[in-house]
């Protein structure tokens, strides 16, 4: 062996062992797959080197990263621990804004309400914009070629059944307060679509005691109850003074009578079934276990309800809904309050104990919003897949026809896209309206269910 096969061999050596210190030192310095640098990296190979590609550009065929995973860090597949029917996973309704249909919010303190009402009056596309003017709390929401409201909030109507209303006060005074401000036409009867918003119970426990620390009472609450409030022996009041302002987080915990405790589940039974506010009535036990499971089926038949700590997903879900879209996203805040409260764990322990029923009623909506969620993207692929076969079909008797001759009954060539020139393609965008409905990558259709019974019977269980 020569000296210069040998130098040959010294310098290839080197290099390896560069290329492997540098691939190393990239993992340690930006691990994952979501690396830029990896990515930018990647993009020079596929292209066989060149010019970086400009941000933002998409490249063909390639699957690109599904933005309603990347927000909230949620698995693409989770496993769901509860058996819902049909109905319970395909809530589009058929909401007729130039009708008498009404949306109504139930808003729970502390779960992200105030930015989902103000989703609700400027952020939706609309014929007929709500008006929000400056210095005014309330919108006018009114449909369009009329003067009456789509929408019963606390942005449109203000608190007109009381603040922060419950399930319980809203479906007894809402159609009354409507009927009697708006009446309806004889031939078209109302219809109300109740939603709501929750959120983690330990975070919004922390966020409603910071908020009372600060000085809420919401002291303004009916309470409204089979036709009367509670009176102070069925509701007393945590504090002597105006306000709880400056109040600890021991002192909170320790109120037995304090309504921050399992506030969601409250809000969202039916209190009646319990005796209102009269404890005395059943066991503490059996009046819990009541209000959950009236709030379960309650929630289950919502037409809608978001969840905090899932913002783009409860976009997508309420888009899909009342088949209407927001005109800008919604934005995942991680930096709360709440978050910000430095609480030990034997703390956070003692909060979930005295929150038990919100946490079991949270981890059963949780549940149903991600398997509606999943549910409404399958069906929405599904129709993207049999538009896109319908689509092929077309393109495939275009296609034959071009070339002189009918297919045969037998013939089923595949047309890719090495078959369609650059004139045919530009045709078949002028035809159909969009290329990306003509020209969608192969990967769109891997691993999906093709209808709602597939995913019911594939679905893995606990």
């Amino acid at each position: 062996m020569d000296d210069k096969s040998t130098r040959h061999q010294r310098v290839l050596i080197v290099l390896l062992m560069v290329l492997l210190f540098g691939v190393i030192s990239v993992q340690y310095v930006c691990p994952g797959s979501d690396c830029q640098m990896l990515q930018q990296l990647g993009s020079w190979f596929r292209l066989g080197g060149g010019a970086a590609r400009p941000p933002g550009t998409v490249l063909p065929n390639l699957p690109q990263k599904d933005p309603y995973m990347a927000e909230d860090g949620a698995l693409a597949r989770f496993v769901p621990r509860f058996n819902f029917s049909r109905a319970d996973l395909s809530r589009a309704v058929l909401f007729n804004i130039r009708g008498e249909d009404v949306i109504v919010f139930l808003h729970i303190q502390k779960t992200g309400g105030t930015t989902f009402g103000r989703h609700l009056v400027r952020n939706i596309k609309l014929e007929r914009p709500c008006e929000c003017h400056a210095g005014q709390k309330k919108c006018t929401c009114f449909r369009p070629g009329k003067k009456d409201t789509w929408l019963f909030s606390r942005f449109s109507t203000g608190w007109s059944c009381g603040l922060h209303a419950d399930w319980t006060e809203l479906t007894s005074c809402v159609p009354a307060r409507m009927d009697s401000q708006e009446p309806a036409p004889r031939n078209l009867p109302r219809h109300y679509y109740y939603i709501t918003i929750l959120r983690d119970p330990v975070s919004r426990y922390l966020s409603e005691w910071r908020h009372v620390q600060r000085g809420a009472t919401w002291k303004a609450s009916l309470h409204v109850c089979d036709g009367h409030s509670p009176t102070l022996s069925e509701l007393p009041s945590c504090y002597p003074g105006d306000d709880w302002s400056g109040c600890s987080l021991q002192e909170f915990m320790d109120c037995p009578y304090n309504l921050a405790n399992n506030r969601q589940t409250r809000m969202l039974a039916d209190l009646s079934l319990v005796g209102c506010y009269n404890v005395s009535a059943m066991s503490e036990e059996e009046r819990w276990a009541v209000l959950l499971d009236s709030a379960k089926r309650n929630l289950r038949g919502m037409a809608f309800f978001g969840l905090t700590e899932y913002q783009r997903k409860t976009q997508y879900l309420f888009e899909r809904t009342f088949n209407l879209e927001f005109l800008s996203p919604f934005t995942q805040l991680n930096g709360t309050r709440a978050s910000s409260v430095d609480v030990p764990s034997e703390t956070q322990h003692r909060i979930r104990q005295l929150n038990r029923w919100d946490v079991e009623l949270y981890e059963y909506a949780r549940d149903l919003f991600l398997q509606r969620f999943q549910v409404t993207r399958q069906q929405e692929r599904r129709l993207a897949r049999e538009k896109r076969q319908q689509e092929r079909r077309r393109l495939r008797e275009r296609f034959t026809t071009k070339q002189g001759r009918h297919l045969k009954p037998t013939e089923t060539p595949r047309l890719t896209k090495s078959h369609v020139t650059e004139e045919q393609q530009r045709e078949m965008v002028a035809d159909n309206g969009a290329e990306s409905e003509v020209l969608l990558p192969d990967w769109w259709d891997m691993n999906e269910n093709s209808t709602i019974e597939d995913y019911l019977d594939n679905v893995e269980q606990w």
